[in-house]
């Protein structure tokens, strides 16, 4: 008998680079959906439009979930290749500093137009004087029912989120590193066969149940649902990431994730229509049965994205080294763009399908436009997620392109 050979060292995921940036492309257009649909947003379109919601809800369950996982399996992969310390330093250099720019210069213009559209306390409508209150802490802008308190960080919650969450895990691994990879292997043999489908559907319907006590609210201390449900999908995609076996029961089960994720999405399309934004709730028994919903189209889609994703997205090259780069920089600036974009569109009475063409394109080319400044400016590197480059004499010698003095001038006699 032939001996067995060992599974082989997987040091990169292509497949879970792709999802990662398509999930993002999707909330993108996510983002520019919420500026036409129902629910409550920073600036909204004349154009409501609430057939909308149903459309939204194609994703909202479980983009963001799928983002926190291979958020997780990108962190396994740093995590094995630099000590616990190493890993928390290059956590906060990549996260601290793009946090701190996005509340301090690419938020305020999206707080403008929110308190311009919705406060009915005085708004300071210049913006110098505006972004004074906006940084002093005393903004109190408020409508009849609630008030918006200034810094905000809006949708760089989930880079707080990521932060917090990778800074746990590096004192989990400090702490007992050695046993929690161990609990990876223990759940790749949990998770075999029909368990991979069953099991991880079971633990969300458990947890989709918090969220009638827990609604969420993006903000740090007062989200616990969102928490435990991002921090497990975060935790889950560091403990898989390097599993083959996990890999592949994925690709077997993708067709039947599927299944369960697609008519699961239409019941939560139908209760998004019979009880729309705005009317009064379900009764909670019908509100808690959702949440099972909730938690079949979750898991299916995540399934389904994890497994066609390793079928047929798993191989690397120059386009997705490109957006592998330029998805934080798009992630940090697509919001204002669409809200800047859409407030000033908004007025010109454009047909909704004319406006909404307009918003998606100035959104991506805004995106992409910014990352092409960018990355080109060595300064700016770092507030936007990108490694500051090395000098070219640097860049040079480690690609051999420096000649040795021996080689570039004659010996001296």
């Amino acid at each position: 008998m032939m001996p067995s050979r060992p599974a082989p060292a997987v040091t990169r995921r292509p497949d879970l680079d792709w999802i990662r940036v398509l999930a993002f492309f999707t909330l993108i257009v996510f983002h520019v959906g919420m500026f036409y649909g129902p629910w409550e947003w920073h600036v909204k379109s004349p154009h409501e439009a609430p057939a909308m919601a149903p459309v939204l809800m194609a994703t909202s369950p479980w983009r963001l979930s799928l983002l926190f996982l291979v958020s997780g399996a990108a962190t396994r992969f740093m995590a094995d290749k630099m000590t616990v310390a190493a890993l928390a330093k290059a956590r906060l250099a990549r996260l601290v500093p793009p946090l701190v720019f996005a509340v301090l210069v690419l938020v305020p213009p999206q707080t403008y137009y929110q308190v311009i559209e919705q406060a009915v306390t005085p708004v300071e409508t210049y913006y110098p004087a505006f972004y004074l209150k906006y940084l002093s802490g005393t903004g109190h802008w408020c409508r009849v029912n609630d008030c918006l308190t200034t810094p905000t960080y809006n949708h760089m919650w989930f880079v707080s989120y990521l932060l917090a969450y990778s800074l746990g895990l590096s004192v989990l691994l400090g702490l007992a590193g050695e046993r929690l990879r161990a609990a990876g292997v223990q759940l790749e043999a949990r998770l075999a066969g029909w368990r991979l489908m069953a099991l991880p559907f079971l633990a969300l319907c458990a947890l989709d149940m918090l969220q009638l006590r827990f609604p969420i609210t993006h903000w740090m201390l007062h989200d616990w649902y969102n928490h435990t449900l991002s921090f497990t999908a975060f935790l889950f995609g560091f403990l898989i990431a390097k599993s083959l076996p996990l890999r592949d029961g994925f690709i077997r089960w993708r067709w039947w994730g599927l299944a369960l994720a697609v008519p699961a999405y239409a019941v939560v399309a139908y209760y998004t229509w019979v009880y729309p934004f705005g009317a009064p709730p379900a009764p909670l028994g019908i509100r808690a049965a959702m949440r099972l919903v909730y938690a079949a189209q979750q898991w299916g889609a995540i399934v389904a994205a994890l497994g066609f994703g390793a079928r047929h997205l798993n191989r690397d090259g120059p386009v997705l080294r490109y957006l592998v780069q330029a998805v934080f920089p798009f992630y940090l600036v697509h919001q204002t763009i669409t809200v800047v974009a859409g407030h000033n569109l908004a007025p010109l009475g454009l047909p909704q399908g004319v406006e909404a063409t307009i918003l998606v394109v100035i959104t991506f080319t805004g995106c992409f436009a910014t990352y092409e400044i960018v990355r080109r400016v060595n300064f700016l590197r770092p507030w936007f997620g990108l490694k500051r480059l090395p000098p070219p004499s640097k860049i040079a010698l480690e690609t051999g392109e420096v000649q040795t003095q021996s080689q570039t001038q004659p010996a001296q006699a």
